[in-house]
């Protein structure tokens, strides 16, 4: 298997002139790299001959590269607003866009942390001093901490302790290293460092988590970009992502 992982739009567009028939390549939102990867080799191993290349990112970012031009032929989002910006774009094919996974918002605090927070309200406490969050302009987990946080009306009040970072595993490993003193991330990316990370609470939000997925519009390579969004949706890949924690669409 040739599994390979582009990380900038940069090497996209070189990838371009490298690419063959049975090459996929998909660009999805950071929060799926770790269950993207596996299905990404499961299938290779499933239809030999074809090669999966992976371009991670904020799904904001990742829309800006697609329409720039970036050479990809799936597009996976992290919330259905930048995939909505998508389709209003047309840069992907809307009638074969489909829902895949669902995942949840949890506050999380470095694994070593003392402090007690149970509701939002308690990140207003003086010993908390500052808070990651995806930047709301361009990171879904970001929009879905300020919906949050702007239904509690909390978030005039803590805007002053936000640290942004550029997507969600940037705020995971902040917190982390104990850069802050809390951040907002998806439920999939603290289950990935439970010796450096603990929940403090799941996050209440008025709207569900999906992830959708799509075929770009104008990719050279439909048939296979098709084919890897059927097997996502597949029960093999589904057992995938339920492994990694992502709840059934």
């Amino acid at each position: 298997m040739r599994l390979k992982t582009w990380l900038t739009a940069a090497v996209l567009v070189a990838a371009s002139g490298l690419a063959h028939a049975g090459d996929v390549t998909v660009s999805a939102a950071s929060s799926l790299t770790n269950a993207f990867k596996d299905i990404a080799q499961a299938y290779e191993t499933a239809h030999p001959g074809t090669h999966v290349l992976l371009n991670f990112g904020a799904s904001g970012a990742l829309l800006q590269q697609i329409a720039k031009g970036a050479p990809v032929d799936v597009f996976a989002s992290a919330d259905r607003e930048t995939m909505d910006m998508a389709v209003a774009q047309r840069l992907v094919t809307s009638n074969a866009r489909r829902d895949f996974a669902r995942n949840g918002l949890v506050l999380v605090v470095p694994r070593g942390s003392t402090l007690s927070m149970t509701r939002l309200r308690d990140l207003g406490q003086p010993s908390v001093r500052w808070i990651a969050i995806g930047n709301p302009a361009s990171v879904p987990v970001g929009r879905y901490t300020r919906h949050a946080l702007n239904a509690a009306k909390l978030w005039p009040t803590l805007s002053t302790k936000v640290i942004t970072t550029q997507n969600v595993r940037q705020s995971l490993d902040y917190v982390a290293r104990g850069e802050v003193d809390a951040g907002f991330v998806y439920a999939t990316d603290a289950a990935l460092m439970p010796g450096k990370v603990k929940v403090a609470f799941e996050v209440p939000l008025e709207v569900a988590i999906r992830y959708p997925i799509a075929p770009i519009a104008d990719s050279a390579n439909t048939a296979e970009a098709n084919r890897f969004i059927a097997y996502v949706l597949s029960p093999a890949g589904q057992a995938i992502l339920a492994k990694y924690g992502f709840r059934k669409p």
